[in-house]
């Protein structure tokens, strides 16, 4: 199992569509006991939070978030935890919208130090 994510701060290497996460969005991760959460901000997104679950290196979790728009949105994401070549995590991320159409694939990975 890769490292504990408590206390990591990710970001998208990508960005994705307008209002959506992209690579100015900052994920600050928490974890304890199998749980998960992290509260995100950053391009569209004004404050976004997320809350779930780790098993072994799969996370299962729900986001909602509040873009610059006014509008809101929330969805449910699965992901895969890895460590790259030179130690920082990679999540690779399977999401759908709950709250609109849409879905897709993400790559969000630990800031350098």
């Amino acid at each position: 199992m890769a490292r504990s994510l408590d206390g990591l701060v990710l970001s998208p290497v990508a960005d994705q569509a307008p209002g959506q996460v992209g690579t100015r969005t900052r994920f600050t991760y928490h974890e304890r006991d199998g749980r998960i959460w992290a509260e995100y901000a950053g391009g569209d997104v004004v404050r976004g939070h997320l809350v779930g679950t780790r098993e072994a290196d799969t996370l299962d979790f729900r986001y909602v978030q509040l873009k610059q728009d006014g509008t809101t949105s929330s969805g449910h994401c699965r992901s895969t935890v890895t460590e790259l070549a030179d130690g920082r995590v990679r999540l690779d991320e399977r999401w759908a919208w709950e709250s609109q159409e849409g879905s897709g694939t993400s790559v969000v990975e630990e800031l350098p130090a």
